[in-house]
């Protein structure tokens, strides 16, 4: 799919790429009326990265995600395998997308073993523990650890890859994983970044975006399109089998314009 280069997104011709910051991010499920959901945020538009765009829960690696952590699932070599990195960034980007998760919706993919999921987390005392996380006030491993939790590796499936175009001034190198969430559990207050938030209909998020009504990245569409058709735990299923390779939109001239190729299908 490609799109005109908006004039305000035009490359300086001596400006150098950034170097995009790891990150991570988890496209919530869950079996709904009119098929899968998934929740997305809209992101605030002061933003200075994403402004107004609808997203799903995630965000950067934070230097605290390395520390270790009570974890079930497939271990850290597994998951390096996954996304072609070494080991210890590994770990951190599955710390990142369920801390970040956490922090901005409240749903947690952790339990006290490797056969538990927490079914409540609506508590004053979790809310506590997202806003300080949220503030880097403490480590994800320092909460698991004194609410005597486990992440749960074995909950989330690795999907996608996908780095900001070199254009951008702010870049991130993202991994994009699938998860269900866990019965018992609903989601808790707005994280400052968004303005709003809520369970949408794959179908219906697709629709909007064709119809003008949804401003959403690439990877955030090509991830909804993806899962439109499968159910929740199905999603997570087929991850375990999905070939990545990272994906860098690029610029392209035709016609003398520029225009901004995305790597995907028209809708």
């Amino acid at each position: 799919m490609r799109y005109p280069l908006p004039e305000s997104m035009r490359p300086s011709a001596d400006a150098a790429p950034s170097v995009p910051r790891d990150a991570a991010t988890i496209a919530l499920l869950r079996a709904g009326a009119s098929g899968t959901e998934t929740y997305l945020l809209r992101r605030q538009p002061s933003m200075a990265f994403a402004a107004g765009m609808y997203v799903f829960p995630g965000g950067g690696v934070s230097a605290l995600d390395a520390e270790p952590v009570p974890w079930v699932g497939p271990p850290p070599e597994a998951w390096a395998e996954r996304f072609s990195c070494s080991v210890p960034l590994a770990a951190s980007l599955v710390v990142a997308a369920v801390r970040e998760t956490f922090e901005e919706s409240g749903i947690l993919l952790a339990g006290h073993d490797a056969d538990t999921v927490v079914s409540d987390v609506s508590s004053p005392e979790f809310s506590v523990a997202r806003a300080a996380l949220d503030a880097d006030e403490r480590s994800f491993a320092s909460f698991l650890a004194e609410h005597d939790l486990v992440l749960r590796a074995d909950l989330v499936g690795a999907w996608s890859h996908w780095i900001t175009p070199a254009f951008e001034p702010r870049r991130y190198d993202t991994r994009f994983f699938v998860a269900a969430v866990p019965d018992g559990q609903i989601v808790g207050s707005l994280p400052g970044e968004a303005d709003r938030a809520a369970w949408h209909p794959v179908g219906d998020v697709l629709r909007s975006v064709t119809a003008g009504e949804v401003a959403m990245m690439p990877p955030t569409l090509q991830t909804c399109r993806d899962v439109v058709d499968l159910a929740p735990s199905a999603a997570v299923e087929a991850s375990r089998s999905r070939s990545i390779s990272a994906i860098e939109p690029r610029l392209v001239e035709v016609d003398g314009k520029l225009f901004i190729d995305n790597g995907l299908e028209d809708l």
